[in-house]
């Protein structure tokens, strides 16, 4: 998996304690989510990159 793709790494991946997993908080349309769900090469234009410490090195 590309980093783009990686969904575990996300900032948009957010545990839903409704559903008991967890979920993209981003809407994909038809076509994304056709391409995320075969695998093929899918590179998320939505990815962000989840950095915990990002407001402690602002701080800085």
């Amino acid at each position: 998996m590309s980093k783009s793709s990686c969904c575990e790494m996300c900032a948009h991946y957010m545990y839903d304690d409704v559903y008991d997993c967890y979920v993209c908080e981003v809407n994909l349309d038809e076509d994304e989510m056709e391409n995320f769900l075969r695998g093929s090469d899918f590179e998320c234009h939505y990815f962000s990159a989840y950095d915990e410490y990002k407001i402690v090195r602002k701080q800085n």
